[in-house]
Parts: C-alpha cells; structure tokens; sequence
C-alpha cells in the first residue's frame, strides 16, 4: 500500500535509493492515461479536487455461494481490466466529462496556477543521499519532469545555488528509447558504490527492469548486468561480479501475491537462467527471499533468509555452514541493523528469550561473533523499549552510530545510540520540539548526517551534523501560503468502544464554532504507518488560505502509538478503524468545528479504503470525498493486482467466516441506489499493478448506474510524478 507520510515534504525533490459545501448530486471519476493533465503531480491532482468540492457541493449486487463475486454477481468486473481496449474507452469517454467539468469552473485556471506555482518551484531542498563521491539527488521540475539523478559536493551544496553535475537525465535516456521510463532508484556495490544498478519502470508500475551503471563513466555498463524482464524484486551486490537476485525467473519463482520467493546467485557472464538458486520459499509466502549481512565498510559477514507468512508475519533463517538454520525469534520480529558489531533486533510483540522479557516495539542487540557461532544461542540485551505513547519509526546508521526516529504522543524525537565498553548509550538529538522530525540521510563511511524537520505551517528545514557537534540548518524550504494567524489544536474523540482518539486541527485563530466552517478531514488507519503534521504546502495555499479548516486523524491500525495501536484493529477488528474516523467525524460536529453540510473527507491507497468505507456505512455525515488510488471491492481484493499481500491486514474473502466480516465495509458491494451518498472524487492509476484501477473503475460505474453522474479524467502520471504512476479520479 501505499505509504502516506514523506519526509521531504510534499513538494520536495529527493534522492531515491535503497511518500461550505455545497455541490449538486454527482460524482466524478478520472483516471490517469497518456492523454490528459500530463504536466500535474498527483498531489496537483488532489489540490484541483479541493478546488472543486470548493465548487460542487441498479439494486445491490448478489454475493456469489462462495462468497466471491463473479462476472454473474458483478456486471463491472471486465473493468478489471486495466488495459483492455473497452475498458481504455470508457475510461478515455469518462476523462473528457470531467476535464469539460473541472475546467467549465471559474476559479479552475487561478487554482491550477497556484498549484503549479509551488510544484514548479525550483527553490525547494533538495534533498540528497550521501555517497562516497559525493551528494546524489533526484530532481524533477517543468524542464525535467521524469527527471535527473544529478551530483555535487558538499561545499557546493550548502550555498544557495549549488551546482551540479547530471548524472542521468531519465527524459533524455526515455526519448532516445522511445520508453516511457520512470526512474526507481538505484543500488550500489559498497564501499565505493561506483558500479550500480539502475531500477527503471515502464510507466510508472512497480514492476521494473535493471541495468547496470556506472556512477564514475555517467553511462550504462556496455554487456553488463541486465534484467529485462519487467519484475518486482531487486538485487544485492556480493561482489563486482556477482549479484544475489530476487526477481521473476518464469513458472514457480513468484507468490500467489505476485512477489518473488526465489534467490539465486548471478555471476557476470553467466545467463540469469543458469544462476544457482539459493533460496526457495513457499507459493503461499507474501514474498520470500535471501539477503546478504554486510557492515559499513562493506564486507559481508554471512546471508540470512526470509519467508513473509502474511503482511505482518515472517520468519528469518540464517545461513550456517551451508544450512539454513531458523531463528528463534517471534513472527513479529525482524533484524534491524548491524553497528559496531552488534546485530540489532526489533520485535512488534512481547519476546520471551532467555529468561527475560522484552516489550513490544523493543529494541535488542546479540555480539555478532557469538552469533555467527550460535545464532539462536547468543545472548541478548536490551537497547530500547518504548515509554507510554512512544514509538519507533525508523532508524539510520553512520560508520559508528545508530539514529533512531521516534514518535512520542506524535511528536517527533531522535535518538543516537552508542555501543562503548559493552554498554548501549542514547543521546537525544537537539532538534525543534513539537515537529515531524525524520533522519533523511546518512554516510556509511563517516558520522555525517542529515534531518529533516515540519510540521503543517512551518516549511521543511534540513538540518547537518558531522556526528561532533549539534545539527545546524543548511536548507530552508520557503513558505508556499501565508500562515498568519493559523493555529493547530490537538483534540480527542471517543470510539464507539471507548477508546480515545486523537485528530489534529489547522483553523484560522478565532474561527467561530459554530458549525458553519468548511472542513477537510483525512487519515490512513492501516499497516502500522502514521500519519504525521507536515507542511501542508498546496492545501494551505488553496484550502486554508480560502477560510478552510484541516482535520488530521489518527486512528487505530495506523503507527502512531506503536505496533499495539496497529494490532488492535486489523481483521477482525477493522471496523475499529472506520469507527475511529467516524468518531472523529462526530466530536467535529459536536465542537461546533463543521458540520456534516460542510465536511468532507479525504484519503488514500488504505485511507481511500478508510474514506469510502465512512460514506457508505455513514453517508449522512459527510458532503463531500475525495478517494485517491482506493480499495473498493474487499470480496475480490485478493484477485485484483497484488491485494492477495494484504490478506494478513483484512483478512481472506475466500473463508467464509472472514469473508462476513470484510463484507460489512466492503464500500463497493455496499453501495445502495436507496440511500444519498455526498459528493465523491476518485483517483486511481492505470499501470497500477499494486492496488489496481479496478476499484475505482467498478465503483464509479456502479454509482452511474444508481443515478450519479460519472466522469473520469486522466494523465500520464508516471511523468508528473515520479514513482506515482498515472492518476484517476472520480470527483463531485
């Protein structure tokens, strides 16, 4: 799924390496193909539709005996189609209804301008990685838009107009292959990290072919590593000439999920149908696969092995003098990092091991020679384990030290750990308080480092740190609306089982309570992923500068508050996630902060999920919802792009009991010509082979036949927007 936070802000441009309402009754669809927007990011897309709620204010299908719809219970199902001819016309039939709607409004080309303005901008920070030879970016802008991996040096960077040196144009390289590439990052043999391979997607799908690089000549490898064939999967470099390969190999080399669960070991000159397989996992695995264990410095000190059982299950092996041994550690815990000779655990549940407990979302450590010797065997201590409303969410190591990201009651801490005389040491970083703070980049091969800091009015400020001193400010993104007298509160709301739920609240100071103000709800609620404050950017400059209040959820099955937060409402327990918006919903309406004529909801990949299950199960309390990239159909998500991944998160249509359940918030089957849904905008993705355009599609069509009016419209993303891909939308 799709993740919903991003660290460089949402109009940043990164380095990628190993984020009163009053409207007639309509709804729109439109779905990104090569023809139209095709100069607009996707968040462009979702400001265009904030502009548009500005502006606008068949019986229900037969489940089929096993409990899966088929062509004879759903009469939408050739939608699924993604690139049919039929269903390509529909769609391209549906873009130019709503491109006639959204360009027919008044403010269409001023909210269009602003928007572009703060894309196009070319004074946002670039953020970089940093690398033996220097510091690598990513850029996209309006002469750019597939973009350049491009380079400069430290001293050059800090200024204010740094200067770099490309070191590939992807719209070059795209034009001189009449492919429509989009760039996916790279990985690179350390510690040197000159010889790469070059992740390349053909319109913008997971799926993507690799070619070796090389960063010193700025060319591709003449008869180097090639994999043509459009896979998901990656490699890891053993050597200069060999890979360790996980991709699609042909028959029995992928999951029922569509993932890789083969290794093999790939030397040059050889034929990739030659390499030696060295791992195999099951078809039934969500993914499965071997990886190296190697150190800062590059020397790899031995190959360890996974097999994802579902989502949020997987057990690790470790390679043993030719055998796969199995770590004794929980499903719910895996390996994460290796400094200075201690090999780092995180667990998401409580670990019993040696006659001590450790608490979930804990931080533990084993020497690295012990367990080389004995992997199960090597005792085991302590790092970290998390206060009351903390929370681990990521972590980055230096040559000598590893960074940790926190979240304490969703406000952003650092914390640098220390392995000296057999003892773990934290140190709290100095950063602003009440932030979003993200560690978003890091050298292998000395202590520097970089964060990033926001939150929803203040831009992204990137911060450095050599590791001997305090961090100081080296970038500043400039303010794209006029925060003047904007405030953001924090409130709870109460589930309906009882539970406290915090939102957060940007409103003007002094707005009125009084349940006239126009208000845009949003969250995710799913995969353990929070949502986090981060600088709103284009809503700013096109909601909250127009008089608009913004609503933040966090609800349970997100990560705001740990791996408990999560569990507690996954399957089973999923609906706990709906109510938890939908009591959000309700506390604003109570507090006088909107009402449900001026509401409207926002959300996308599990967060489209979460929206289209508010309206349909509480129609009356929203006006308005903008869905982007959704889950709609939850008793045939498993059979639709790679949904068969997320079984360990909602559970499996295919066993009845589950399939009850998930039948209560699936949005499509819900829908009902009998009752009045708000006004809806729909984003989805044509090359989408993850969460598939399918959802959308069906569910507009179903909506058109119940009385909506549907419209579609549509670009090629996967130029406008990176990795995104191609954008759709079904609107008001």
């Amino acid at each position: 799924m799709a993740s919903s936070t991003d660290a460089q802000s949402e109009y940043g441009s990164g380095s990628t390496d190993n984020r009163k309402l009053e409207f007639p009754m309509m709804s729109l669809h439109s779905e990104v193909i090569p023809s139209f927007f095709g100069d607009m990011p996707l968040k462009l897309v979702s400001a265009l539709a904030i502009a548009a709620a500005m502006t606008f204010a068949t019986n229900t299908p037969a489940i089929a005996q096993d409990g899966i719809p088929g062509p004879e219970e759903d009469s939408y199902i050739w939608l699924e189609e993604a690139r049919s001819e039929r269903a390509l016309d529909w769609v391209r039939a549906e873009n130019e209804r709503t491109t006639e709607l959204l360009a027919g409004d008044p403010r269409f080309d001023a909210v269009k301008a602003e928007a572009l303005a703060i894309y196009d901008s070319e004074d946002r920070i670039p953020y970089v990685t940093i690398r033996p030879d220097g510091l690598y970016n990513f850029w996209q802008d309006k002469q750019n838009p597939r973009g350049l991996v491009r380079r400069t040096t430290f001293e050059s960077y800090r200024t204010d107009s740094p200067t770099w040196e490309t070191v590939l144009d992807i719209d070059a390289l795209a034009e001189a292959e009449g492919r429509e590439w989009v760039y996916k990052g790279y990985t690179c043999l350390p510690p040197e990290e000159r010889m790469c391979m070059i992740a390349l997607s053909d319109g913008g799908e997971d799926a993507t072919v690799l070619h070796e690089f090389d960063m010193a000549t700025k060319s591709f490898v003449e008869n180097g590593f090639i994999l043509d064939r459009k896979s998901q999967g990656g490699i890891q470099w053993l050597d200069r000439d060999t890979l360790l390969v996980s991709r699609d190999f042909g028959e029995g080399t992928l999951t029922e999920s569509q993932y890789p669960r083969t290794t093999r070991v790939w030397k040059r000159g050889m034929s990739i149908d030659e390499a030696e397989e060295i791992w195999r996992g099951e078809e039934a695995d969500v993914w499965s696969g071997a990886t190296l264990l190697r150190d800062h410095t590059g020397k790899v000190h031995g190959t360890y092995a996974f097999r994802a059982t579902s989502f949020h299950e997987t057990e690790y092996y470790w390679q043993k003098d030719g055998e796969w041994v199995r770590l004794d550690i929980p499903l719910k815990a895996s390996p994460y990092g290796l400094i200075d000779g201690q090999l780092l655990f995180s667990t998401d549940v409580e670990w019993e091991t040696q006659g001590q407990t450790f608490p979930a979302d804990a931080l533990i450590s084993v020497d690295l020679e012990q367990f080389k010797a004995d992997p199960n065997g090597a005792k085991k201590t302590l790092v970290w384990a998390p206060q009351d409303k903390q929370t681990k969410q990521g972590a980055a190591s230096t040559a000598e030290s590893l960074y940790v990201s926190l979240l304490d009651n969703v406000r952003g801490r650092v914390l640098k750990f220390d392995h000296i005389d057999g003892k773990w040491v934290s140190t709290a970083i100095e950063l602003p308080d009440n932030s979003t703070l993200d560690v978003v980049a890091a050298s292998d091969g000395s202590d520097e480092i970089m964060y990033s800091v926001t939150d929803f009015l203040t831009p992204s400020t990137l911060y450095y740190s050599d590791g001997s001193r305090a961090p100081e400010i080296i970038k500043t993104s400039p303010s794209y609306f006029d925060a003047t007298g904007m405030e953001v509160e924090q409130y709870e709301a109460t589930s309906a089982d009882g539970t406290k739920i915090p939102y957060f609240l940007v409103k003007p100071k002094g707005m009125l309570m009084d349940g006239t103000n126009p208000a845009l709800l949003t969250g995710y609620g799913g995969f353990q992923v929070p949502r986090l404050p981060s600088y709103l950017g284009s809503i700013g400059k096109i909601w909250l500068e127009r008089g608009g209040a913004y609503i933040l959820g966090n609800m349970r099955g997100g990560g705001e508050f740990g791996p408990g937060w999560h569990q507690s409402a996954i399957r089973e327990n999923k609906q706990r996630t709906w109510n938890d918006f939908i009591a959000i919903a309700e506390d604003a309406i109570a507090r006088g902060i909107t009402s449900a004529e001026h509401l409207g909801i926002q959300g996308g990949s599990q967060g489209g999920l979460l929206v289209g299950t508010a309206f349909t199960q509480r129609p009356e309390l929203f006006n308005a919802a903008i869905v982007q990239i959704p889950l709609f159909d939850m008793l045939r998500y498993h059979e639709i792009g790679r949904g068969a991944s997320w079984i360990g998160e909602y559970g499996d249509p295919r066993i009845p009991e589950e399939a009850a359940w998930i039948a209560e918030y699936s949005a499509y089957q819900r829908l009902s010509p009998e009752l009045d849904y708000p006004r809806v905008y729909i984003t989805t993705n044509t090359r989408d082979d993850r969460v598939h355009p399918a959802h959308a599609r069906k569910f507009a069509a179903r909506l058109e036949a119940q009385g909506f009016r549907t419209l579609i419209s549509g670009t090629d993303a996967a130029i406008a927007m990176g990795t995104a891909g191609p954008v759709a939308a079904i609107g008001w």
